[in-house]
């Protein structure tokens, strides 16, 4: 825990003059995400709040944001848990991601698509496997899809999926084979890009919903696996 409030008091910066439950929530949602608190560790109010220089009532605001967000778990007499998510919670997450995803996709409109965002995500994984650093393989891959969201230009469906994909990764973080998990996307995710590029959006609308189905499986047997099917949220 010591390694990580030091690195949560470089965090203390980016609070500045406007130190708010929303901005403290920003940071630990990005902590979370980035397995920096791994799923089940409990986070503790002075230790945390003492890092980031912030009150107690605007530590628990920002607890209570992200336990909205269903990132955090309040236990009674216990304290406040990063979330372990069930099976159940995973194939929720998948769901809500085909809906949104491919919506997105079959909304686009007539080619030429604003691409950058995808192709940059495309190629920072490709290095990172090329490094084998498959964790940030994982976050080129999180980071190719919230590319893909931002194509319909919504902000409310920016934020809805921000918080889905903040799940996704508690999910990633108990897979105790990574490469395995994500190597298979690294052409799979260029592949979707190709077809985007191509104007064919029927095309990666197809390869994107086949992409969601095989991912849920993959995923679904690697955390079996590391969690079972019965892990209490």
């Amino acid at each position: 825990m010591a390694e990580q409030l030091a690195g949560l008091a470089d965090d203390r910066a980016l609070l500045g003059r406007t130190s708010t439950a929303e901005r403290v929530s920003d940071i630990l949602r990005s902590r979370v995400a980035d397995g920096y608190f791994p799923p089940g560790t409990r986070l503790s109010e002075d230790s945390i709040g003492g890092a980031l220089g912030v009150s107690r009532n605007t530590l628990r605001e920002a607890f209570r944001l992200l336990t909205h967000e269903r990132l955090l778990v309040h236990e009674l007499n216990r304290g406040v848990f990063v979330r372990v998510l069930t099976v159940e919670d995973v194939e929720d997450i998948y769901r809500t991601r085909a809906l949104v995803e491919c919506a997105v996709v079959r909304g686009l409109g007539e080619a030429p698509y604003p691409l950058r965002g995808l192709s940059d995500a495309v190629a920072a994984g490709e290095t990172a496997a090329a490094e084998d650093d498959w964790k940030a393989v994982g976050t080129a891959n999180i980071h190719f899809h919230q590319e893909l969201v931002t194509l319909a230009r919504s902000a409310r469906t920016d934020e809805l999926m921000r918080s889905v994909f903040a799940e996704l990764r508690l999910a990633f973080h108990l897979v105790d084979d990574p490469r395995r998990l994500h190597e298979p996307y690294l052409t799979r995710n260029r592949e979707i890009l190709g077809a985007l590029e191509a104007g064919e959006r029927g095309g990666a609308e197809r390869l994107l919903e086949r992409y969601l189905v095989d991912s849920l499986e993959r995923v679904v047997e690697a955390y079996r696996r590391r969690v079972g099917e019965h892990t209490a949220p």
